[in-house]
Parts: C-alpha cells; sequence; structure tokens
C-alpha cells in the first residue's frame, strides 16, 4: 500500500481541514491561506538535484548545476561513464562526486520506487551514499506526492513546531517524529503547513536554524 499521492490544490485542501479537525493547534498555520504543492519531478536529476544542495547555499548549487549540466553531466548514464575526478573538475567537493557517481552507478529503479511504500522508498535511498533521511523523505514528500511521509530532522520544522504548539524547546528528530505520527495520514500535509509557518515567523520575527 502507498496510501495517497497529493496531485493538486483538492488534496491539499482535504488534507489541511483533516488536520484543523484533529490538531486545532495547526489554525494559525492553516489560516495564512493555500498551501503550496510543491510537486516536483521523480528519477535520477531530482536525487542528484539534492545531493548538490546539501550544506550549500542555493545560489552555489545552482552553478554546480549548471556547470554540470552545460558539461553534458545532469542525466544517470552520463554520470556514472565519467569518473569522480571529472565531477570534481566541474565543482564538485570529493564527497558529492563520490556521492554523485555512487547513485548513478546504483541504477535505482525510479518505477519501483514509485511503487513502493513510503517505508521502502526511505530504505532504499538511505541505503545510497549521501542520501539521509531528510533526502529520502523530502523526495518521498514531493517527487513521488506521497501524502503521509513527515521530515523531522528539518530544522525549519522543528522551529515551527516550537512556536506554533509553545513547547520549552525546540523539538529534536526523535521527538517531532513522535509528534507527528497524530497528524498521519496526512503528514505531508502537516509538514507543508509548519514551512508555511516558519517563513512567516523568519519574516516577523528573524528566526535562524
Amino acid at each position: 500500500m502507498i496510501g495517497r499521492i497529493i496531485h493538486g490544490a483538492e488534496d491539499l485542501a482535504e488534507g489541511a481541514a483533516w488536520l484543523e479537525a484533529h490538531e486545532l493547534r495547526f489554525a494559525p498555520a492553516l489560516a495564512l491561506g493555500p498551501l503550496p504543492l510543491r510537486r516536483w519531478p521523480e528519477g535520477f536529476a531530482a536525487l542528484l538535484d539534492a545531493i548538490l544542495g546539501q550544506q550549500v547555499s542555493v545560489a552555489s548549487a545552482a552553478a554546480i548545476r549548471a556547470r554540470m549540466q552545460a558539461a553534458g553531466l545532469w542525466d544517470e548514464a552520463a554520470v556514472a561513464a565519467v569518473s569522480e575526478d571529472d565531477l570534481r573538475a566541474v565543482g564538485l567537493s570529493r564527497q558529492k562526486a563520490r556521492y554523485a557517481s555512487a547513485l548513478a552507478r546504483a541504477q535505482l529503479d525510479y518505477d519501483a520506487l514509485r511503487g513502493g511504500p513510503d517505508t521502502q522508498v526511505v530504505a532504499r535511498l538511505i541505503a545510497l551514499p549521501g542520501i539521509g533521511n531528510w533526502t529520502a523523505e523530502i523526495y518521498a514528500m514531493f517527487s513521488l506526492g506521497r501524502a503521509d511521509v513527515f521530515a523531522p530532522g528539518d530544522l525549519a520544522l522543528q522551529e515551527a513546531a516550537r512556536v506554533l504548539f509553545a513547547l520549552d524547546a525546540r523539538p529534536n528528530e526523535r521527538a517531532l517524529r513522535a509528534m507527528a505520527a497524530d497528524w498521519s495520514p496526512w503528514r505531508s500535509v502537516a509538514a507543508r503547513a509548519l514551512w508555511a509557518y516558519y517563513r512567516v515567523l523568519k519574516d516577523r520575527e528573524g528566526v535562524t536554524g
């Protein structure tokens, strides 16, 4: 069973209504307006993009992406055919060159991922070098549209939960994962609501982290 897939605004609206009925504390976040869909392409390029974005600014990741694309190194076969030194020559760090090469040579069955349950998707992805829970969960949420996946290791989600639920401290990954269990089967909608709330917090209060 893969559960619900978020295809469009109507799915988000259904999930938001469910959340507001089951957890009244979400009301201030849900009152901000329609939640963003945030559906991304799936497949090799999406995961490669996630690797490039790890621990660098959006601008830096975009610059490396542009160099890779200009060099014809944006599809699985092309990346698998070159060495890690070739990848470093277009701007990847030693570590990211290793991760990108491993991803390309793994030859993931992306169709099988699309049809697998959430736990299987995450487990298959985190088995690869350079892909942790956060990257796997984000891929499941936004590339595969899974409605019941959450990313509790995300600092923005943790901070938004701290303020929205008036917690004494920012919940860690384990604590937030436990909290999010109550938001099933719409945890991906809860994540979107918390991210929306975090953006408002950041604008109003200068929240960081």
